[in-house]
Formats: structure tokens, sequence, C-alpha cells
């Protein structure tokens, strides 16, 4: 999944033309009495996409106080804690915070817009509700761990929903989470996790997140089928195509720039060498390319290896899948609400290899002192 970098817009008169993949925005909008806060998270939460950390502390430099807080959502969902503490940071705002349901909200993002005070789901928009799910390796022991962990993050999936739904029947809630279960707007009012169907709202450009929803067992085939659409041709409103530069000494140029304004000026080179100067689309994909890179490696901890992903040409995709191995083999685990799509790798099973030394050891302890075995 190509993440973009973050965006924050102090003002907007409207949301900023959505990517193909994702995008996040905080925008104000009205008078001082009227003044609304406006936040789109339209893409995963967690570490490959909006963290929660982004979340809070871009929504506190705005925060006024006494403003009208409108959170809208269209995302897989990922992470369960930074869900969970979006979820939280909604819930603090009191009745001043609406949440609204643009597409999809799943996973762990329907956790995160259960803490506004009222939800608001578009009367074509899902809401979907799991349990949560891990990758994860060791032995017997650590495995009962990750089990246990797991059981735990179930608990608080629950009491996220419940906060928001009081009075729904606990045991069909968890009948629900256990089998996947895909809301309408309708359904989703019904059961209490959200207040009011409102208009639907056609946000096809930011429900095309890859193959993404591939990794949930039930998605509704509406969804899926939207992933195939073509795209729409351009409209008269669209912003006007830049003309292609080609003079190697501007493209380069460009790069630098864009590079330190992004705080990757490390990756100057690399991206120099990698595309080789061939045009500005090709530049401009790859700096592209170079951001969500940059963004991955640092959430894994591993910015080390950014500039040679960024010469192998990589995309987000490939790099995610080699950082994973990576966190895999250096042990640990995450948490994630997310389930894995059919091309990822399956995780891999190392047997232990025999210890010929306590083998032999242990069979001579065996013998008795005339030579036999026991």
């Amino acid at each position: 999944m190509n993440l973009h970098p973050l965006r924050i817009f102090s003002k907007a008169d409207a949301p900023p033309a959505t990517q193909d993949k994702h995008w996040y925005n905080l925008a104000v909008s009205g008078e001082a009495e009227q003044r609304v806060i406006e936040v789109y998270v339209y893409g995963e939460i967690g570490g490959w996409g909006i963290t929660a950390n982004q979340f809070v502390r871009d929504l506190a430099a705005l925060d006024d106080g006494v403003s009208q807080v409108s959170a809208r959502f269209n995302s897989i969902g990922g992470d369960l804690f930074d869900g969970l503490a979006i979820h939280n940071a909604l819930a603090r705002l009191g009745e001043r915070c609406t949440g609204h349901v643009d597409a999809l909200a799943a996973s762990a993002a329907s956790v995160a817009v259960c803490g506004a005070h009222k939800v608001v789901i578009a009367a074509n928009a899902m809401l979907m509700i799991h349990n949560p799910w891990t990758y994860a390796s060791g032995d017997a022991e650590g495995l009962r761990k990750v089990a246990t962990a797991l059981d735990q993050a179930t608990e608080v999936i629950i009491a996220a929903y419940k906060s928001k739904a009081p009075d729904i029947d606990e045991i069909e809630l968890r009948r629900m989470v256990n089998a996947e279960t895909w809301l309408t707007a309708n359904e989703s009012v019904a059961l209490g996790l959200a207040d009011e169907v409102g208009e639907g709202v056609k946000v096809k450009a930011c429900i095309g997140q890859g193959g993404a929803l591939q990794r949930f067992q039930n998605a509704p085939k509406a969804l899926l089928d939207q992933l195939d659409e073509p795209p729409e041709p351009p409209t008269p409103d669209d912003p006007p195509v830049v003309p292609v530069v080609q003079d190697s000494a501007k493209l380069a140029v460009m790069i630098t720039q864009h590079c330190n304004k992004a705080g990757i000026g490390n990756l100057v080179e690399p991206l120099i060498a990698s595309t080789k100067l061939a045009s500005e689309s090709v530049v401009m994909a790859a700096l592209a390319r170079a951001s969500a890179v940059h963004d991955l490696c640092i959430a894994a901890r591993l910015p080390e290896l950014t500039a040679e992903y960024v010469v192998a040409g990589l995309d987000a995709d490939a790099v995610r899948v080699r950082l994973f191995d990576k966190l895999v083999k250096g042990g640990g685990f995450e948490i994630d609400n997310s389930q894995p799509l059919a091309t990822d790798p399956p995780p891999k099973t190392q047997a232990k290899q025999p210890d010929h030394t306590n083998i032999y050891a242990a069979r001579k302890a065996a013998q008795t002192p005339s030579g036999k075995r026991s």
C-alpha cells in the first residue's frame, strides 16, 4: 500500500482532492463563533498509515476547547491500539464531537469512530467488526502469551463498542465480532453503534486502498468490485496537467528541493541514481515511493534501510514485506486488526535442529554399568 506524507491544512474551504490510496487532513472552517474542525482519516490506521500520535498531536494543535469537531472516516482499520487511542481522543471531546462513516469504518477504524459522542453513517457506508489478529513466532510458552494478549485485546474491542452502545446484547456482540460482521448503515443504527443514517457519499477514490480489503474473510462483493472499476476521466474542474520537464539539471533540483522540504535529504543521491533523471513523471513517482518507504522504515525503527530500498526502486508493498520479515525474525509481535493479504508470504516455521552432543550424552547416561541399555 502506498502511503502519502502527512498533510495538515490550517484552513480550507473544502477537503483536498483524494489520492488513489489514502490521505489524512485536518481543516478549520467557519468564523470564530461557528468554527468547525474537520478531520479526515481516509486510510490505514497505525504505523503503516495514520498514527494515533499524528492524530492526537495535530488535533490538539487546532483545538480551542470549544469548537465542534467532525471526524470523518474511510478506513480499512489497522493497528488496534492506535485505533483505541483515537477512540479515547474523540471521547475526551464530549458532546462537541461527531464521527462520520463516509464509506467504510472497518476493524480498528470502527473502534476509533465509536469514541465520538454522535456517529453519523452514510446511507451507502458500512461498519465492520471482528476479532484482533496478529503474526507471531516463538516457542509454545511464547505463543500462549500471544494468545492471552489477543484475548485481552478482544475485551478491549468489546468495551469500546459497549461504550458507544451500552444496551447492546453482549452475547450477540461477541458472536458478531468473532464472525467478522459487516454492518449496513441501518444495522449499525439498530445496534446502537451509530446514531443516525446520513446521505450517501461517493468516495470511491478513497475506498481504493489497493488489495487491502482482501485481508478480510467476508468483505462484501460490492466493495471489492469497486476496486476493479476504471478511474473516472478528468473533469474541467480538475487541476491542469503540468508540462513535463525533461532537463536533467531541473529534475535534480526538483529532487533536492523536495527531499530537503520532506526531511529526507539523505535520499537525494539514491533517487537520482534510481530514476536516472529520465523524466518528471518518473521522478515524481519515485519521490512518492521514497516518502512512503521512508515512513515505513521509520515506523519499523529501521531507517538505515531506506536508502537501500529506494535505490532498488521498491514500492511500499515490497518494502512492507521485507520489513515484516526482518521484524518477525527479530522476535516480538504486534497486535493488528488487519488480516493477511492473499499475496502475503506465509509465516516461516523452522524446526529445531537436533543437538547431537546432548543426544549422545543422554544415551550414554541410559546405559547400565555392564554396557547394556536399561
